[in-house]
């Protein structure tokens, strides 16, 4: 092995020497621990220590990484406590993310590291957000995304490094090619011959290296670091190494030829580098040895404030208070008591006056205001989706957005839904606000682990916020088929951390807009397109929120309450309007999650029977959760059964017969006579 040093000083590959063995001791140090019974897994980085270490020296303290669960020299080369991090091997509430996650699943603000998710490929595309953040703000920093080779086969892998292309952003992919993806050799992985000429596929420039040099590493690294930044362009970086260690430990090495461990033994990136010092005169055996023991003490003090940690004890409130960010207030007022830009005005009354000069809007122009004043309110609310800048957006909510806030506020994206996610919520590492436009709901699906396993669950697993809107245009009556018509609400729904709101008139629209793109929490908002223009209603031209989590009571009645949103609120109106004759209640729910079990409740007791009304199909839909808590809490409250209106257990037909005969209204006054009569 070769070593060049360049202009590097020799305190400088001194340095280097030290960063390169402290992760090489402490793994050899947990392998113990873990035969022991001390910590419970453990992914071993033996053999690739000179990729992460060389690396995170290369890149600046405040420049964010996106590293993966075999690169603990990325953490202890920014200087995270060994203590610390063993409380997190441990699972204890001290660590990083209060014994919520495993091993290397965190991050940390302070230290500049996003933590992984299992899934591996979605840390691609954050670090875009990240390296398009640094762009808008013009700063000299680049991002830098580990993968393995077995990750550069997942769609998110295409997506990250086409989107970074396309936008021309400052990120360094580094591939970590060791040949296995867990058992799976590269072989039976990818048919190119080497994976860095995927680079050119995307219009980058790559390059393949020795992983195991940590002084080519580094070297590298801060070459592409500065080219990345000069020419704002991303690069792919293909380092060739070797696990010499399972996947993870109990998984075994059986699948690998022994002839390999031999080979690569021979590369260990330690053992080479420690003998180069000592051959060039940089380092003596003697002072080799003094500095192994200094850290081997330093790991058993580490250790010892590491183990002395209190009993894990869970708290339910605790657990579920940090499912989301909390909002500050500074930005809010009430009642005329200004403070600063936003009012948040009650609108959950049937006749509520809101006392605002108004403008007559439809739901979509109230949509479009809302965004718009968001824009202005917000400089740092970037507006992603495919066709929202020249072209308007599919239903022309984004028409002149472009030209007022510019091509770097309003993006067009290419169809990479997973990506555009990931890129939201890496800006959101950097305190942006953005709003994605799903073009239509239904489009969801291809960015569906983005959402629930990396927006939902950020801040309950290390603190970090994610400040990302979700426009879904969503629901059917208009034609357009199965894959242009659901209502798919009730799958985020499901989903700890997430909110979800879902208008049914323009000044909730408008309101509950603002509230999400002001909320620091991820928000999915729907809106349906049949209401867009046929739905119209007084909206303040003042800037406001209506709050996230309180239901509207719609119309006053006592015979029958009628719990519904979207769509349903009109045809439980309607019916009403038809059928003065039953003394109808109304509750417009709005916010989904999380739902306002006061007004439900309140909205049980004044009639004793309720229908739950959605256009979703009936298993597994929203009217069954609520349904479920009505019987469990407001049990003597009824007079009857619990019934549900909703749509057929069917994929969206396209035919406008078959689609009235799939919709929840075609069975409205049928659920509405049997409640009455039971």
């Amino acid at each position: 092995m070769q070593f060049d040093r360049r202009q590097l000083s020799n305190e400088q590959l001194l340095l280097f020497y030290q960063k390169l063995l402290w992760p090489r001791m402490i793994e050899e140090k947990m392998l113990v621990l873990l035969r022991q019974g001390k910590i419970s897994k453990w992914f071993s980085g033996i053999g690739q220590e000179a990729i992460a270490v060389g690396a995170t020296l290369a890149m600046q303290k405040d420049e964010w990484i996106m590293p993966l669960h075999r690169n603990l020299g990325v953490f202890t080369t920014r200087n995270m406590p060994l203590s610390k991090l063993f409380m997190q091997w441990q699972g204890a509430q001290e660590g990083y993310s209060k014994g919520r996650e495993r091993s290397f699943h965190f991050g940390n603000k302070q230290h500049h590291i996003c933590g992984m998710i299992s899934h591996l490929g979605p840390q691609l595309a954050i670090a875009d957000g990240v390296a398009l953040a640094y762009k808008l703000r013009k700063e000299d920093k680049a991002s830098l995304a580990f993968t393995g080779e077995g990750g550069t086969s997942e769609g998110d892998f295409h997506e990250a490094l086409n989107v970074a292309a396309v936008w021309d952003l400052p990120v360094i992919f580094l591939i970590e090619n060791n040949g296995y993806g867990l058992s799976t050799p590269s072989e039976d992985q990818f048919r190119c011959i080497s994976l860095v000429d995927k680079a050119k596929g995307y219009g980058m420039e790559g390059v393949q290296i020795d992983g195991n040099n940590i002084l080519t590493v580094y070297d590298t690294i801060k070459g592409v670091r500065d080219y990345c930044i000069r020419h704002q362009k991303p690069y792919l970086v293909e380092c060739i190494t070797f696990r010499m260690r399972g996947h993870e430990e109990a998984s075994g090495t059986k699948y690998v030829p022994k002839k390999l461990f031999d080979l690569w033994e021979m590369k260990d990136p330690v053992k080479n580098y420690e003998h180069y010092l000592l051959s060039s005169g940089v380092l003596k055996e003697a002072d080799a040895e003094q500095i192994k023991n200094e850290l081997k003490e330093k790991i058993e003090n580490e250790l010892q404030a590491g183990f002395a940690v209190n009993p894990v004890v869970a708290d339910t409130e605790t657990e579920l208070d940090d499912v989301y960010a909390k909002k500050s207030d500074p930005d809010n007022y009430r009642d005329g008591d200004r403070k600063s830009a936003v009012r948040i005005i009650d609108n959950s009354g049937s006749d509520s006056d809101i006392g605002l000069p108004t403008s007559d809007l439809r739901l979509i122009d109230a949509i479009k205001q809302g965004l718009y004043q968001s824009m202005e309110a917000h400089p740092d609310l970037i507006l992603m989706g495919q066709d929202i800048a020249e072209y308007g957006g599919a239903f022309k909510i984004t028409e002149g957005f472009l030209e007022k806030f510019g091509k770097g506020r309003v993006r067009n994206t290419p169809l990479c839904e997973s990506a555009i996610v990931g890129a939201a919520l890496g800006l959101g590492l950097e305190g942006f606000k953005s709003m994605m436009e799903m073009q239509f709901a239904d489009f969801v699906t291809v960015g569906f682990n983005q959402i629930i396993n990396n927006l939902a669950k950020i801040h309950y697993r290390w603190g970090q916020n994610a400040d990302v809107v979700i426009r879904m245009p969503a629901g059917g009556g208009v034609g357009a088929g199965p894959f242009h018509s659901q209502s798919n609400e009730a799958w985020f729904v499901h989903t700890p951390g997430l909110k979800v709101v879902y208008p049914s008139t323009p000044v909730d629209a408008k309101g509950l807009l603002i509230a999400a793109i002001n909320d620091p929490n991820p928000v999915m908002y729907f809106e349906h397109k049949a209401l867009y223009r046929s739905i119209s209603g007084p909206v303040p031209e003042e800037y406001y929120e209506i709050e996230i989590g309180k239901a509207r009571h719609v119309r006053e009645g006592d015979e029958i309450s009628i719990i519904t949103y979207g769509s349903g609120v009109h045809w439980a109106e309607d019916y009403a309007a038809e059928h003065p004759e039953i003394s109808i209640d109304i509750l417009d729910l709005r916010t989904l999650l999380p739902l306002d079990y006061i007004a439900i409740r309140e909205a049980v007791q004044r009639t004793g029977r309720v229908l739950l009304l959605h256009e979703d199909t009936l298993i597994g839909g929203v009217g069954g959760e609520i349904a479920a808590w009505i019987g469990e809490n407001c049990f003597s409250l009824l007079d009857a059964p619990v019934m549900r209106c909703a749509s057929l257990d069917t994929p969206v037909p396209f035919s406008i017969e078959l689609e009235n005969n799939f919709l929840a209204r075609s069975r409205l006054e049928e659920m509405i006579e049997k409640l009455i009569n039971y």
